[in-house]
């Protein structure tokens, strides 16, 4: 089958808002490849390229793409087949007054490191690094307030969450007709948390399918990602502890109405055999998610 080709060149947003608009319209199901830039807009060339501050517009997002059908209420399904790298290094970068230890002794911000790719892997000095694409930023439009794409919410957005990557599927609630998608900002790896600030940044191309789940029961308020072997709700918080506070929430509903359980119930089995994990501790907002295993949890949405 054909794909639809969106790249970035047709537009980017840096700013997820109630009233984008759209690049391109299509229809559910359609097979798309998405081209995207890195998150650094090509300014990083050699280790002398430094970023002194968080640039006005950095995570360009290709889109907004608007699904014919969507309406508010219902779910947007993204299921992420393929991530591409379209450049042969990527590059992972210190930036003043950004990042985990930023103002640690020993911590030097600006620094630049260029990874160069070789053999499905990352050359950071005589370590191999694998190469595990990750899309960093990824939502659709707001119901209500501004967000720019440095910042994660409700809608999505800077979500940098490992698990969006090839063979996951990613759920957004749609609270603007036609859902308006975009993404960017990927990574050719980076690991839970993205202390520094970034992962090793890189261009690419996704291979994307889009599908419309109407108004489910229960429906969604935040971002939620299907692996594997698991549901993870996601959800981003000026704190972790509110972040993990509304994952565990999230999870905890979507357990109560699989099984027909009161929340308490529900809450209750979350703490079993759920599991919190942190996605990224950096940004202006901090995003964590809770999984709960496919056999507790089968089909939430």
């Amino acid at each position: 089958m054909v794909r639809e080709q969106v790249t970035y060149e047709d537009g980017v947003v840096y700013e997820f808002t109630p009233d984008l608009e759209a690049i391109a319209t299509v229809e559910p199901g359609t097979k798309l490849t998405i081209e995207t830039q890195d998150s650094l807009n090509g300014t990083i060339h050699t280790e002398a390229d430094v970023i002194e501050s968080i640039p006005s517009q950095v995570n360009a997002a290709t889109g907004p793409i608007a699904v014919e059908g969507a309406e508010p209420g219902d779910v947007l399904r993204v299921e992420i087949e393929e991530i591409r790298l379209t450049e042969e290094q990527g590059r992972v970068v210190t930036i003043g007054g950004f990042g985990l230890l930023d103002g640690d002794g020993g911590i030097e911000a600006p620094r630049t490191r260029l990874l160069s790719v070789e053999d499905d892997a990352l050359a950071f000095g005589d370590l191999d690094i694998p190469v595990e694409p990750v899309i960093g930023t990824i939502g659709v439009a707001t119901e209500a307030d501004a967000y720019t794409t440095l910042v994660p919410h409700d809608h999505g957005g800077n979500l940098d969450t490992t698990d969006m990557t090839a063979g996951s599927v990613a759920y957004f609630p749609v609270f603007q007709e036609g859902g308006l998608l975009a993404m960017g900002d990927c990574k050719a790896a980076m690991a839970d948390g993205e202390m520094c600030g970034t992962g090793a940044e890189i261009a690419t191309e996704i291979d994307v399918t889009l599908e419309v789940v109407s108004a489910p029961e229960p429906g969604l308020e935040r971002p939620l990602v299907e692996t594997a072997d698991a549901w993870k709700t996601i959800a981003s918080a000026e704190t972790l502890q509110e972040a993990c506070r509304l994952a565990n929430r999230d999870a905890s509903e979507l357990l109560a109405a699989e099984h027909g359980w009161d929340l308490t119930d529900a809450y209750m089995l979350s703490s079993l055999v759920g599991g919190l994990e942190i996605s990224q501790v950096v940004d202006p907002l901090v995003t964590a998610r809770n999984a709960v295993p496919k056999a507790y949890l089968e089909e939430p949405v």
